[in-house]
């Protein structure tokens, strides 16, 4: 078989990767940005980035899929099962639970290290610290794991870094801005039990931003994925509110 050297542009690489993306092959896209993050600077265009994030985001998104089939195998039989399979089951969560801590490591590194340094103010540093808060958050969820390390708190202050900066420099209807406090709030609810907090932060978030709607022919696209994102926190807020409420009849 010969082998051919090729020198690759910035615009092979990201063909490449949007190839890579089409076939699902999350690793080749992490792989031939990091290719371009290596040759040409940690400032990514839009386009770059977003298949980055996404990348990332499907490879981790597998992987807590398939700890939570598990997890709920394990519930389901452990009554039924021999003292050999829940062996096995536990084997293969813990493996799959080393897996999203080597990849959420992955992306913690390359944003700490490259990308958040080298962001510009505004939207470009929210997005790369929403990030970063979303996968200590999914570190926080695996703490057995590393007991010593305060993940969950490292997640908390990096959520509050990007929603101040968020406030500083994005309107309340900026898409980015509405992802990271949704994000947050499922932090709340998720990591610190608290859907008290998750619902104050969300429902502030979601009538600034509905007050603060103009539409204008430059904000039609963010609008669109403004509204998807506000859809979504509405939900959230009528889950989390429902939680709530059943909690003081308890009382």
């Amino acid at each position: 078989m010969f082998s051919i050297d090729v020198t690759l542009s910035r615009l092979d690489h990201l063909y490449l990767a949007k190839v890579a993306d089409q076939a699902e092959r999350h690793q080749d896209v992490i792989a031939q940005l990091k290719d371009i993050i290596n040759s040409h600077g940690a400032h990514l265009t839009i386009d770059e980035r977003n298949l980055l994030s996404i990348a990332y985001k499907n490879l981790t998104a597998n992987l807590r899929s398939s700890w939570r089939t598990i997890d709920t195998l394990q519930k389901k039989e452990a009554l039924s099962s021999t003292r050999q399979e829940v062996k096995l089951m536990r084997v293969q969560k813990e493996r799959i639970e080393k897996d999203i801590d080597a990849l959420c490591r992955d992306v913690v590194g390359l944003l700490e290290n490259t990308l958040i340094p080298a962001a510009n103010d505004g939207e470009e540093k929210v997005f790369y610290s929403k990030m970063r808060g979303d996968y200590y958050r999914y570190l926080a969820e695996l703490t057995r794991l590393h007991p010593k390390e305060n993940l969950a708190n490292t997640s908390l202050e990096a959520y509050k870094s990007a929603y101040q900066h968020a406030l500083a420099t994005l309107p309340p209807t900026h898409p980015t801005r509405l992802g990271l406090a949704l994000n947050f709030a499922v932090y709340f609810h998720d990591i610190m039990r608290s859907p008290d907090r998750a619902c104050h932060l969300a429902k502030h978030a979601f009538d600034e931003a509905v007050t603060s709607v103009v539409v204008t022919p430059s904000t039609v696209t963010n609008l669109e994925d403004s509204l998807m994102i506000l859809q979504l926190m509405r939900d959230d807020l009528i889950l989390w509110q429902g939680e709530l409420d059943r909690g003081e009849k308890r009382v």
